[in-house]
């Protein structure tokens, strides 16, 4: 692992029912992300978070990069370069993962620019399933990257792990809080980067 970046964000203050906890399905660990189905399920785990945050997936990363086969890899010397593919990655992941009742548009059109490929078509496809549940129940959600680094960096190709934390509310409910680990690709598109592919972790 080279560069960790920590977006200087205060963590959101909530306050989880135990109620409403997300239940953790192991048996999904590396399948895609998924939208889920049920109100508790759409609020908590919002898009993407199926699994259990993994503690050992940047160690894994950066004992990797030891490897012969990883010096071409730019994330080892180019600063400035790590810091950008982290920082676009970053941005978009908060802004195709939060929506409010009142605004779905936004989260749809920044799919249509931030993301491509295989990345593209599947949440495309997923999101169309709840928009109108997000409506429905009055559900908002926000998204915060707390952690992330380059696994892999070349001119035009990135590697990412990124931790993110997740809050999401229904209207007269308590808030409810989760984690995630994403795997992520993206591809230089002139003189911005693209998620090009997402995995849960």
């Amino acid at each position: 692992m080279s560069t960790t970046h920590e977006p200087d964000v205060e963590a959101p203050e909530t306050e989880a029912a135990e109620t409403d906890a997300p239940e953790v399905n192991q048996a999904a660990a590396g399948r895609r992300w998924r939208w889920p189905y049920g109100w508790r399920r759409t609020a908590a785990v919002a898009a993407i978070v199926l699994l259990l945050l993994g503690g050992g997936g940047f160690g894994y990363a950066a004992h990797r990069l030891t490897d012969p086969a990883a010096t071409d890899n730019r994330a080892l010397t180019d600063t400035e370069a790590t810091n950008r593919v982290v920082g676009d990655v970053s941005n978009a992941l908060g802004k195709i993962f939060a929506y409010t009742p009142q605004d779905t548009e936004s989260t749809e059109r920044a799919a249509r620019d931030l993301l491509d490929g295989a990345a593209a078509d599947q949440y495309q496809a997923l999101f169309g399933q709840i928009r109108q549940r997000v409506a429905e129940q009055q559900l908002t959600l926000t998204t915060r990257v707390v952690r992330a680094g380059v696994v892999r960096l070349t001119a035009d190709r990135a590697r990412l792990l990124v931790f993110l934390d997740q809050t999401a509310q229904r209207k007269g409910a308590a808030a409810t809080s989760a984690a995630a680990q994403l795997s992520v690709t993206a591809r230089l598109d002139g003189d911005h980067w693209r998620i090009t592919d997402l995995k849960a972790r």
